[in-house]
């Protein structure tokens, strides 16, 4: 019993989770490959700040909006299958009913106990039994736009502004290998911490993300040096 309250538990940070990860992941990688980009053109220090915190504001709306779209349109697709639904269980409730015995025979059940289920379960709540078994929408991963907006964009925020610390606290002289290696370990915490509170493996999660943030970091630098010349 306590395992499967763990499983569940742990199915249940998936929505908030991955926007979370995504916003942070975002925040620390597009800010320092900014900051990177902008200093690798021999930019002051007060000029790679103003990027930087234009970069975080934008940033933490476009995911914001971003996400609430995107997550709202699941949410209206999840409404529209639930009242089409509605409509089948006041027309059609022996359809219905079939249609939902069918189901637990495909997992496994035997006929007459699949009848037997798909009553009781219909009798108990008819429209929430359809919702869980015909159409897989649960509570638990139900669409929730406003939560994934907010914590992609806090998410982001927080993420964007650990480069720009590094930028504010370390001397010039070593700006670029301060922020790019300070990121790599905040990126690298990020995906430790995501994989373990996700149940996945930390290696794995680490490789993953600090491999994709340091090729970010890397292009946009070479970008910057080139302008940098070219000026």
């Amino acid at each position: 019993m306590h395992y499967r309250d763990n499983e569940r538990h742990l199915t249940g940070r998936m929505g908030w989770l991955r926007a979370a990860v995504l916003g942070a992941n975002d925040g620390i990688v597009s800010t320092s490959s900014l900051v990177l980009g902008v200093a690798a053109a021999h930019a002051g220090t007060q000029s790679i700040l103003v990027a930087g915190t234009a970069g975080l504001v934008a940033g933490a709306m476009s995911m914001a909006a971003g996400e609430y779209v995107s997550v709202h349109s699941q949410a209206d697709s999840e409404s529209a299958e639930l009242e089409r639904e509605r409509k089948e269980l006041e027309t059609d409730v022996d359809g219905e009913h079939k249609e939902l015995a069918a189901i637990y025979v495909g997992r496994g059940l035997d006929p007459s106990l699949a009848r037997q289920v798909a009553e009781q379960l219909m009798k108990h709540d008819a429209l929430g039994a359809h919702m869980r078994d015909e159409l897989g929408i649960t509570d638990t991963l139900k669409a929730r736009p406003l939560q994934a907006a907010g914590a992609s964009a806090l998410s982001f925020a927080l993420g964007a502004v650990l480069p720009l610390l590094v930028v504010a606290l370390f001397p010039a002289g070593i700006l670029l290998w301060s922020v790019f290696l300070t990121s790599l370990v905040f990126l690298a915490v990020l995906g430790g911490l995501a994989a373990r509170t996700g149940g996945s493996p930390v290696r794995v999660g680490v490789m993953r993300i600090t491999f994709w943030g340091a090729l970010a970091m890397a292009l946009t630098t070479g970008v910057g040096m080139l302008f940098g010349v070219a000026g």
